[in-house]
């Protein structure tokens, strides 16, 4: 019985789905979470990016079953990206095709959902409040600390999932005294949340980003038609978290980078202020199991930063292919080897493409030729099909592994420019600065174009001699109104 008991430590998005699989498989899970039961305690806020359900995560949640639901009651449908320039917003669609959206959904709502549906499971068992003290990585046993008595309980399992994110504690002690590769890093910037109250007038059905080269923000709508605000600074220099510390320094930033953002945001200088600062931590290791007993899934072996809006869609398509081998493989070990060995060039080449994006996102996104390129893309895609698939397409919106999106994005940018795209590119971008550059000046123009006022007669000139209309000949009286229509005309003219 033993050997068909699985010990799975993390109770976040991973955990209760990696539960959901297993226990489909007809293994006996124990489920252990560090924190309280979000279902029942409050949940810490001010630290949780909102998430976007892209189609690997959907692909997930719908080999069990769960994807109309969880679409139709959490999230929120994305269709493109709003992106906010000093000169006005324009939205870049994901797709060409209807069902190329993301869905915005709110991390705690989706993390409740899933542990209500795992606690209902046959075979499914959650416990809170267990912080993962030891574990013995050839017996897959493990010692579990409950952090409000101090009790220490030992469990025994067939194998072990470490599900328990970037720091994760099962990963440091499965590695402990192993020569294994492992890297953790951060990029220089740090990020708050910020709430943008409903009402905001802002495009509901599109993820809004404002791009300022080291300074950005980005936010993702509640199905309140409120929004997730994210803020994002240099951890360092000028206009960033370690300089910005009252409150009128708080608004002038603001109203100077993110000026239709500020009425918005009702208690800025509060959440600004008062809200915890929070890193970007990149993970990459190569130890991602332990013979057949300890496997490792999201985070906790391929952590990401969240620009490419797949860290949860990655875990979520690490318990499909997890999942898989173990139904291939007989031999527990073999499928364990298979999972990491097919798994872990893909989650090196996503953790990549995340930072690159990061740069387009806060900073080349508003250069005109990285839009005309991927208007370029969309409508190679529209005409050749899936011979001409943007790489976002086929990251965001297909299954496609992510080491061979990237392979086959290479391969096409190649294709490309022999046939002559960098000529296209270059005359949309031209075509987009001019647009631009005539949106800033049309104000101007129409001012220009505006017939000047004559001064309204003042009360004393009225009664004057020269205002009262002089008697005229019958010869004149004809000839006034021929004469008064050409001093209209060069009137007009003049005007113009």
């Amino acid at each position: 019985m033993e050997q068909r008991t699985v010990i799975v430590v993390g109770g976040g998005l991973a955990g209760p789905l990696a539960s959901l699989f297993l226990a489909r498989r007809g293994y006996t899970v124990e489920l252990f979470e560090r924190r309280g039961d979000p279902r029942r305690e409050a949940v810490e806020g001010g630290r949780s990016i909102n998430l976007t359900l892209a189609e690997r995560g959907l692909h997930a949640l719908r080999r069990l079953g769960l994807e109309e639901e969880v679409v139709r009651t959490l999230c929120t449908p994305l269709r493109g990206r709003a992106v906010h320039r000093p000169a006005g917003t324009a939205v870049m669609p994901y797709g060409r095709l209807e069902h190329e959206v993301l869905y915005a959904v709110s991390r705690a709502e989706l993390t409740r959902y899933l542990l209500g549906v795992a606690a209902a499971e046959q075979g499914v068992r959650l416990h809170f409040h267990q912080q993962c003290d030891e574990l013995d990585r050839d017996t897959a046993a493990a010692t579990f600390l409950d952090v409000r008595t101090g009790e220490r309980r030992r469990w025994r399992a067939g194998f072990v999932v470490g599900a328990d994110g970037v720091y994760s504690a099962v990963r440091r002690q499965m590695q402990a005294s192993r020569y294994v590769d492992f890297a953790q890093y951060y990029v220089p910037w740090r990020y708050k949340e910020l709430t943008i109250a409903a009402g905001s007038g802002f495009d509901r059905n599109a993820l809004h980003v404002w791009p300022r080269g080291e300074r950005m923000m980005f936010a993702i709508p509640n199905r309140d038609g409120s929004f997730n605000g994210v803020c994002v600074l240099p951890e360092d220099g000028p206009d960033s978290f370690a300089t910005l510390h009252t409150p009128d320094a708080v608004r002038a930033f603001f109203e100077r980078d993110f000026a239709d953002a500020v009425p918005h945001l009702p208690d800025l200088e509060a959440e600004f202020l008062g809200r915890p600062e929070a890193a970007f931590p990149t993970v990459k290791t190569s130890a991602w199991r332990h013979r057949d007993r300890v496997v490792l899934i999201g985070d906790a072996c391929h952590g990401v930063i969240p620009f490419y809006g797949q860290g949860m869609n990655a875990a979520f398509e690490d318990c499909v292919i997890l999942d898989e081998h173990l139904a291939r493989y007989p031999d527990r070990e073999a499928a364990f080897e298979a999972y990491e060995r097919t798994r872990r060039p893909d989650t090196d080449a996503l953790a990549d493409l995340c930072v690159q994006n990061f740069t387009e996102l806060r900073d080349t996104v508003q250069r005109p030729r990285v839009a005309a390129a991927k208007q370029v893309a969309l409508l190679a895609n529209r005409v050749l099909g899936d011979r001409a698939m943007p790489l976002y397409t086929m990251v965001s919106h297909s299954t496609i592994p992510y080491a061979d999106c990237v392979r086959r994005a290479r391969r096409q940018e190649r294709v490309a420019r022999l046939l002559g795209a960098d000529l296209a590119i270059g005359a949309v971008a031209a075509t987009m600065v001019a647009r631009d550059r005539l949106r800033a000046v049309r104000p101007r123009l129409a001012a220009l174009a505006r017939p000047a006022r004559r001064p309204a007669a003042s009360p004393a000139s009225a009664a004057s001699p020269a205002a009262r209309p002089a008697r005229l000949s019958v010869a004149a009286a004809a000839a006034a109104p021929a004469a008064a229509g050409k001093g209209e005309s060069r009137d007009t003219r003049a005007a113009a």
